[in-house]
C-alpha cells in the first residue's frame, strides 16, 4: 500500500534576514489580507491558495493544496452499522453458526460465552467492479461502481458518545471542533446568506451538540442544526410590519454593534456574533426558497421517493442536501438516528432492526448520488457515509441470540464523489470480519483523506489555542493513495 508520509518539519532559522523584495512581498500580502477581511474568508482562502511564503530563502507550501472538491455531504449512521451484514459479507460465519466464539477467535474482548452469528441477509457482487453489497441496499447496489468501500476502518472508542465524537472531531475524550467546522474554517463560505455548515438532526445523536460544535474555532464556523419538518428553522419570518421599519431596526442594530465592538478591540467573539446575525438575516431571505421543493420536477421527487407534503423524511433531507450544496453551503450533514436503541443502528437485540432503517435510507441515498452526478455536482462534492464503529460477528444477547455488540477493530465507511476512486474496495478483514488484516485506516486517516479531497492539507489546517496548534487529525492522519482517482 502506498501511503502519503508526513514530511520532516522544515527547520526554523530565527536569524534569517528578509530581502527587500521579500519584505515588499510580505507587506503586500499583509495589506491584501487586511482588505480581504471585508470580503469574507472565501476571499482569504483564494488568496492563500495562490500564495507561497518565502522564508530564509526557501519556499514553504501554503496551508492549502490546490482545491478539488468544493463541498462535503456527510451522512452519519448513528449507532453502529454492521459491516458483516452490509458491505463486508463473511460466508464463513455460516459454517461456524452457533459455535462458541472463544473456540474460533482469539479476541480478548470475548468475556462471555457468546456464539457466532451468521448474517440473515443475502449478498451479491454488483457492478463491473463486483463489489459485494447486501440485499439491505438494493438501490446502492445498482450504482456500486460509484462507491469506494473502506472495509478496514478502526477506532479506539468503544462507547457511543466517545466513538461519535471521535468520528466527528478526531478525539474520543476532549470536545474539539467538528469536521464541518474545520471545513468551514479552511474553505470559508461561498454564499454569505447561508451558514457554511448545516446539520439535519431530528433526533439528537450521541454526543449531543458537541457533534457540530466549533469549540475554539471562530463561532461563525458553528454548525446550524435543522429540524426536519414544515418549519425547519425557528423565527424564520420577519416580525416587522414594513420593510422601512425593518431597515431602520437593522441600521440601529448595526450602529450599536459597531460602537460596542470599537470599545472592545480584539474580541473575536463579538465579530463572530455579528457574523451570525448577518447570516441569520440572509437565512430569512433565502431559506424559505431553499427548503421548499415546490420547484423540483415530479421526476426528481419520484427519484428520491418523496410523496405528498413531505418535509421530514430521509428522502426530503437528501434532496435538501443537494439543494444546499448547489447554493454554496460547504458542509451538509444528515444524522440518521438518535440515542434511542429503536431509532438508530445499535442492533444489540436483533440485527433484523437494520432492515427498516436501510429501507428508509437506501433509495434517497442512491438518488442523491445520481442527482449530484447528472447535475455535474458530484465532481465538486465529497460524499462520506460513516458510522462510529462496527458490530461483532457473534450475537450479543444470550436470550435473543439475534443481535450484535459494538466492535471497534473493523468496520466499513463509504466515499463517493470528487477525487474518489469509484468502484473500488480498500482494505480487508479476516474471514470472520473481526480484525483488519490489510490496509487498515483509522479515523484520522479518514479525516485526512476527506480534507485532501477538498483540497486541504490536513497537516497545515491548524488553529492556535491554549498555547498549542490544534488540527483535526491531531498528530496522525495518512492518505492511502489507492483510494484517490
Amino acid at each position: 500500500m502506498s501511503i502519503d508520509p508526513d514530511p520532516p518539519a522544515a527547520p526554523r532559522d530565527p536569524d534569517a534576514q528578509l530581502t527587500r523584495k521579500q519584505r515588499r512581498h510580505f507587506l503586500t500580502a499583509a495589506g491584501l489580507g487586511l482588505s480581504a477581511a471585508g470580503l469574507g474568508s472565501a476571499a482569504v482562502y483564494r488568496w492563500m491558495q495562490r500564495t507561497i511564503e518565502i522564508h530564509g530563502g526557501k519556499q514553504v507550501i501554503s496551508s492549502v493544496s490546490p482545491r478539488k472538491g468544493k463541498q462535503l455531504i456527510l451522512v452519519f449512521l448513528n449507532g453502529g452499522l454492521s459491516h458483516v451484514d452490509t458491505f463486508d459479507p463473511k460466508p464463513k460465519l455460516r459454517d461456524y453458526q452457533d459455535r462458541p466464539a472463544s473456540e474460533v477467535l482469539t479476541a480478548t474482548e470475548i468475556t462471555e460465552p457468546v456464539r457466532m452469528l451468521e448474517s440473515p441477509f443475502k449478498t451479491w457482487q454488483r457492478g463491473e467492479a463486483g463489489i459485494w453489497v447486501s440485499e439491505l441496499f438494493p438501490n446502492l447496489a445498482n450504482i456500486a461502481d460509484e462507491l469506494c468501500v473502506l472495509r478496514a476502518m478502526q477506532t479506539p472508542a468503544h462507547s457511543h458518545n466517545q466513538a461519535v465524537l471521535m468520528m466527528h472531531n478526531g478525539s474520543e475524550r476532549v470536545p474539539l471542533p467538528s469536521i464541518g467546522s474545520w471545513v468551514s474554517y479552511g474553505l470559508g463560505t461561498s454564499n454569505p446568506d447561508l451558514p457554511p455548515y448545516i446539520i439535519f438532526a431530528g433526533d439528537e445523536p450521541y454526543g449531543g451538540s458537541q457533534v457540530w460544535d466549533s469549540n475554539f474555532l471562530p463561532r461563525a464556523n458553528q454548525g446550524v442544526r435543522i429540524y426536519p419538518g414544515r418549519h425547519p428553522i425557528d423565527n424564520l419570518v420577519y416580525s416587522t410590519p414594513s420593510l422601512s421599519l425593518h431597515d431602520l431596526e437593522r441600521q440601529l442594530l448595526h450602529d450599536a454593534n459597531e460602537l460596542y465592538a470599537a470599545a472592545r478591540p480584539g474580541d473575536h467573539n463579538i465579530q463572530a456574533r455579528q457574523k451570525s446575525f448577518e447570516t441569520a438575516r440572509g437565512l430569512m431571505r433565502v431559506a424559505p426558497e431553499v427548503f421548499d421543493a415546490g420547484d423540483e420536477t415530479q421526476e426528481t421527487l419520484d427519484l428520491y421517493g418523496i410523496r405528498g407534503d413531505d418535509h421530514q423524511s430521509l428522502a426530503w433531507q437528501c434532496l435538501m442536501a443537494r439543494r444546499l450544496v448547489e447554493r454554496g453551503v460547504r458542509t451538509v450533514e444528515l444524522v440518521n438516528g438518535g440515542t434511542s436503541l429503536y431509532s438508530n443502528w445499535d442492533a444489540h437485540n436483533d440485527i433484523m432492526s437494520h432492515q427498516p432503517k436501510a429501507q428508509a435510507l437506501d433509495r434517497p441515498l442512491a438518488a442523491l448520488i445520481k442527482d449530484l452526478k447528472r447535475r455535474s455536482l458530484l465532481n465538486d462534492t465529497v460524499l462520506a457515509i460513516c458510522t462510529e464503529f462496527g458490530r461483532t460477528p457473534w450475537f450479543n444477547d444470550m436470550q435473543t441470540k439475534t443481535g450484535r455488540n459494538h466492535w471497534t477493530h473493523a468496520f466499513t465507511c463509504l466515499l463517493v464523489g470528487s477525487g474518489v476512486r469509484s468502484g473500488y474496495v480498500h482494505g480487508k478483514t479476516d474471514e470472520f470480519g473481526c480484525y483488519a488484516v490489510e490496509n487498515p485506516m483509522d479515523v484520522h486517516d479518514l479525516h485526512a483523506t476527506i480534507l485532501h479531497l477538498l483540497g486541504i492539507d490536513h497537516r497545515h489546517l491548524t488553529y492556535r489555542y491554549a498555547g498549542r496548534d490544534f488540527r483535526l487529525t491531531d498528530i496522525g492522519g495518512r492518505i492511502p493513495r489507492e483510494i484517490l482517482a
